[in-house]
C-alpha cells in the first residue's frame, strides 16, 4: 500500500530518477545488470557471460606496461586535409570533434616503455577516435614505431582496434597499408620480434596489414577481426555465414589466431611471450 501510495503521487519515478548515472552497466551479450564499481573491478569484464567491454586506450596502457608508464612520441603529428573532403561536415571539423571527444591528435598512441622488465616499442589505437580509423597520420605514427622497434632492437608491440582505413583520406589512408607492411618485412628481417594484440573490433585495412602480420597474433574473446563487416559480406554473397563468423573463437578454429587471452590474463601472457621470443 506505501509503494501504489507513492506511485499515485508520483515519488517513485521520481527516486528512480535520482539514482545516479552510470551506478550500473548493462552487458551487451547476455543482458545482465551489473554495479559498475564491480565491472570495473573485473576489467570491464561481464562476471556472467566474459564478454569485453570496449575499453580506452589509456585503460590498456595501465594495464599493460610495467607501472602504466609509456614515454609518449610522435604525439605532435596531425591530420591534414589533402582531399578537401567533406559529407555530413568538412573533415577539418571532424577532425576538431575527434580530438575534443579522444583528448588527443590523431587515433594512434605510439612510443617506448616496459613489460616485465623487457623494453618495447608500443603502439595503441584509440577507436574513440573516428573508430580507430587509419589515416596518413596513424599510418606514420606505427611507421615509425616499426622503425623504433629496428633502430633500438626491441620487440614491438601493437594493440589495435579500428574500423579500417579512413574515407576522408582516400587512396593516401590505403597506402598505409603498403608503407606499415614493408616496414614490417624489415623488421622481421632483423629477426625482432612483433605481438599484435587484437581487439574488438579490429577490421578493414587496419586487419589488412600491420595487425595480420605479427609473429605471433593474440586477440581477446569474442572479438569482431576481420576485413569487411559480415552484414556486408552476406549482402555480397547472397549466403548466410557460418556461425560466430569473424569472432576470435571462428578465426582460432581456421588457423588464423596463436591464441585467445582474457583481458586479465593480457600483460602476463605478453610478457612470457616476450621472455620466450627476445634475445636482449
Amino acid at each position: 500500500m506505501e509503494w501504489f501510495r507513492k506511485a499515485k503521487s508520483g515519488l517513485v519515478s521520481q527516486e528512480r530518477k535520482n539514482i545516479p548515472e552510470g551506478l550500473w552497466t548493462k552487458c551487451k551479450s547476455c543482458g545482465e545488470i551489473v554495479y559498475s564499481k564491480k565491472m570495473e573491478q573485473y576489467l570491464w569484464v561481464c562476471p556472467t557471460c566474459n564478454f569485453h567491454f570496449r575499453i580506452p586506450s589509456r585503460k590498456y596502457i595501465s594495464l599493460l606496461l610495467d607501472d602504466g608508464h609509456l614515454e609518449e612520441m610522435d604525439n605532435k603529428l596531425a591530420s591534414a586535409d589533402p582531399l578537401k573532403f567533406k559529407d555530413s561536415k568538412k573533415y577539418p571539423d571532424r577532425i576538431k570533434a575527434a580530438n575534443d571527444k579522444a583528448g588527443g591528435t590523431e587515433g594512434l598512441i605510439t612510443g617506448l616503455a616496459k613489460m616485465g622488465g623487457i623494453p618495447v616499442s608500443f603502439s595503441i589505437m584509440d577507436f574513440a577516435y573516428i573508430g580507430g580509423s587509419m589515416g596518413s597520420v596513424i599510418g606514420e605514427k606505427v611507421a615509425r614505431s616499426i622503425e623504433r622497434a629496428i633502430d633500438k632492437e626491441i620487440p614491438l608491440i601493437i594493440v589495435s582496434c579500428s574500423g579500417g582505413a579512413r574515407m576522408q583520406e582516400g587512396v593516401l589512408a590505403l597506402m598505409q597499408m603498403a608503407k606499415t607492411s614493408g616496414l614490417l618485412a624489415v623488421l622481421s628481417d632483423k629477426k625482432v620480434p612483433f605481438i599484435s594484440i587484437l581487439t574488438n573490433p579490429t577490421t578493414g585495412g587496419v586487419m589488412a596489414s600491420f595487425a595480420s602480420l605479427g609473429d605471433v597474433i593474440i586477440a581477446e574473446p569474442k572479438a569482431l577481426l576481420g576485413f569487411a563487416g559480415p552484414r556486408v559480406i552476406q549482402q555480397t554473397i547472397g549466403q548466410d555465414l557460418p556461425e560466430g563468423f569473424q569472432s576470435s573463437e571462428f578465426l582460432m578454429e581456421k588457423g588464423f589466431l596463436d591464441k585467445i587471452v582474457e583481458r586479465r590474463e593480457l600483460r602476463d601472457t605478453c610478457i612470457s611471450l616476450l621472455k620466450y621470443v627476445w634475445r636482449g
